[in-house]
């Protein structure tokens, strides 16, 4: 069961979102403020329209932002250990994609809200560009042979970038790849 709280001040978004996350049967809504007899502790998830959310409530909880501002991705990364940021109008599948998400530990959010600009991405870390394009692929369930058709090279040059992934983000593995890619920020949902 994943605990979540609504911490957001408009009567109709808390009312909206519980109806759209009352469709998944893993999601409890635990309650509508953080401070409310305490359920912000208990939190696995907490959701917020306010970027200014008290880190010390629950320094585990996962925060999702709805915000349709882009955010400074690098103080998330210094005040939280995991976030996410939607778009205010997200779909509910969205919604409980990053909720769940969120709940296992990765970082979701869209492309326009946690990159600068489409010709400017921010920093992505150790990952050169072709090889945070396998690491792409290899989350979209790609084999190697389809990672060199749609990249235009060849398998045994896919099989180099990929061990260099691994290398890179000491990892044995595609599934563990993808998850430290998608804990990084190399891989975008």
């Amino acid at each position: 069961m994943i605990r979540v709280v609504l911490n957001v001040s408009s009567p109709a978004l808390r009312a909206g979102l519980r109806s759209l996350l009352s469709s998944d049967t893993q999601i409890k809504v635990m309650g509508d403020s953080l401070n409310e007899d305490d359920i912000g502790s208990e939190a696995d998830v907490i959701i917020t329209s306010a970027s200014a959310v008290l880190l010390g409530e629950n320094e585990s909880a996962g925060i999702l932002l709805l915000s349709d501002e882009q955010l400074n991705v690098e103080e998330l990364k210094r005040s939280y250990r995991v976030w996410g940021v939607l778009p205010a109008e997200a779909s509910a599948e969205e919604l409980i994609a990053a909720i769940h998400a969120l709940s296992q530990g990765l970082i979701v959010g869209t492309p326009t809200l946690l990159f600068e600009s489409e010709n400017e991405p921010l920093e992505r870390g150790p990952l050169t560009e072709r090889e945070s394009e396998v690491i792409g692929l290899l989350a979209r369930g790609l084999a190697n042979k389809q990672i060199a058709m749609a990249l235009g090279i060849s398998e045994h040059t896919v099989k180099f970038h990929v061990s260099s992934i691994y290398t890179k983000l000491n990892v044995t593995n595609r599934t563990e790849a993808v998850r430290e890619g998608l804990r990084g920020g190399w891989i975008a949902l």
